[in-house]
């Protein structure tokens, strides 16, 4: 599957062909989109354009779906306005690519179909039929509506998948949105959508909207430059035989005032509903000083009605010598901010114990406990000596309490005969400020852990009151065999590894290994540590 993601890379060298498509939906409601069909497709995949992450197939609980050359949105939100790609891999080995824009439109108070999520008349004969249903399979009509309102009345018949209006007249112009519902696996989503319905072949006015500029948009321009000035307006549906978008300045059109610099030029065109816009734009050839304290005015008339937009001209901020100071100021602080972050990831652990060392205080706040760290180690069942009881009872003890000056608590050594161990090891741990867990192969292939395992791993994730320090001291790998908890810690902070070059100096505490030991173990005092290392 991953090949599909970077097919979009690699269009500039295979045999790619890309076309787009547009679709635009409801907040809320259930959305289907088709990848075109194709008899010698072998196989189909959806990612999502702007990530490269495939849409994986549906899923207990998934919201957006691929199923074949389907993307289903279940239900839709804000969140999913987007680019969507499918992609359709042949036999002959080429494929294509087919991007789809996907908007979703939240509700508004008092409007039930935006503009952008109306279908074209496709009769004038009474006949309407319910957009896009055809793609919801079983899906049902549950009401029908005129302009927002729900259409009643004997005039109309209701069809499972149209309504049918009988003796159409003018009165019933106007946009049928059709609502229906869909059922996936016993969730019930809503769907709606609308159609312009003209009952007449000719021309049907609009009230005029001004789609740009806004009223009271206000322009940066550069004096002695070229300028235009762009006005689109909506008039109507077909082709209005009243249709005038214009350009007045200072309440004076253009086409009466005496300003040669400034003259218009007017298109009209047709959108996908038939409705008609005109667009004029003002061209003027220089900006002057008395265009800064002059009102553009667009206006927009058909036979219905007349709108106006105004804008206002200003010059562009330029950039002064205070500006360009602070600017250069504000860069060299960000590059100096950014080179002291990499310089503190870079050297943290030895900022962290310089600091430590300069500011030690000679008392610290009584919490309660006695150790710094309580040390969990693999038990060996034989009498063998081995390297990891030789580091936990001489080269740890050695580093950490006799050059460092911290107090360890470790198993078999603080923890005296005839004392319940289970009472013992829980009751030290409390009194620890640390916990120090060594991960061996021996750990992890070990089927029963140990007592002083689980009640650390309990205080570590339960409790949340005791930190845990994991040094590595075999490459233990992917941790896939290491317990769920302890791969979580793993995940959460990562592990001191020990190499075998630390062997050859193990009772350097200015070791990289010793130094990332110290960064995680508490402070120390000033008194115990000079006494140790005096």
């Amino acid at each position: 599957m991953m090949e599909y993601v970077h097919l979009i890379f690699l269009s500039t060298f295979l045999s790619v062909s890309m076309t787009s498509e547009t679709f635009d939906a409801m907040e809320g409601e259930a959305l289907v989109i088709k990848c075109p069909r194709w008899s010698s497709a072998l196989n189909v995949a959806w990612y999502h354009t702007d990530t490269n992450k495939i849409i994986p197939a549906e899923e207990e609980g998934s919201r957006i779906f691929s199923l074949k050359r389907f993307l289903w949105f279940l239900p839709t939100s804000r969140e999913d306005s987007g680019n969507y790609t499918c992609v359709i891999r042949f036999s002959n080995n080429s494929t294509k690519l087919f991007n789809m824009s996907v908007w979703v439109h939240p509700y508004k108070q008092g409007v039930c179909f935006p503009s952008q999520i109306r279908y074209p008349n496709d009769t004038g004969r009474g006949k309407i039929v319910c957009p896009t249903i055809d793609s919801y399979k079983n899906a049902t009509i549950t009401q029908w509506y005129k302009d927002c309102k729900p259409l009643q009345g004997d005039r109309y018949f209701m069809g499972e998948k149209y309504v049918f209006i009988k003796n159409p007249r003018q009165d019933d112009d106007g946009y049928y949105t059709c609502q229906f519902i869909y059922t996936h696996k016993g969730n019930v989503f809503n769907v709606s959508a609308t159609r312009i319905f003209i009952s007449r072949a000719k021309h049907s006015p609009l009230p005029p909207q001004i789609l740009f500029p806004k009223d009271k948009d206000v322009i940066e321009v550069e004096l002695g430059a070229p300028l235009s000035l762009k006005c689109q307006a909506r008039l109507g549906i077909k082709k209005q035989p009243m249709a005038v978008v214009t350009w007045d300045v200072d309440n004076i059109p253009v086409k009466y005032s005496d300003f040669s610099r400034f003259h218009e030029e007017t298109h009209f065109f047709e959108g996908r509903e038939q409705e008609y816009y005109r667009e004029t734009t003002l061209h003027i050839t220089e900006i002057r000083k008395e265009d800064l304290q002059t009102n553009f005015t667009c206006v927009a008339v058909n036979e219905m009605h007349n709108t106006k937009a105004t804008v206002t001209l200003q010059l562009k901020a330029q950039l002064g010598l205070p500006n360009v100071i602070l600017i250069v100021g504000s860069l060299v602080l960000l590059v100096a901010i950014a080179v002291s972050v990499m310089l503190y990831q870079s050297f943290r652990v030895d900022i962290v114990l310089l600091y430590r060392e300069i500011f030690q205080p000679y008392s610290v706040k009584n919490d309660g406990k006695i150790y710094d760290a309580y040390v969990i180690y693999p038990k060996s069942h034989t009498n063998e000596a081995n390297f990891v009881e030789y580091f936990v009872y001489q080269i740890m003890p050695d580093i950490l309490e006799n050059k460092c000056g911290y107090k360890l608590c470790i198993y078999g050594r603080d923890i005296y005969p005839g004392e319940d161990t289970a009472s013992a090891i829980e009751k030290r741990m409390q009194k620890s400020r640390r916990l120090i867990i060594l991960l061996t192969c021996q750990l992890i292939n070990c089927k029963e852990h140990a007592y002083d395992q689980h009640i650390a791993l309990y205080n570590a994730l339960i409790q949340n009151d005791t930190k845990v320090i994991l040094l590595e001291m075999e490459t233990i790998g992917t941790y896939e065999k290491l317990q769920e908890s302890l791969r979580f810690i793993v995940k959460k902070q990562g592990t001191i590894k020990w190499k075998e070059q630390h062997t050859v100096h193990p009772q350097s505490s200015n070791s990289k290994f010793w130094k990332q030991v110290r960064y995680h173990m508490p402070r120390t005092l000033k008194s115990s540590y000079s006494a140790n290392t005096g």
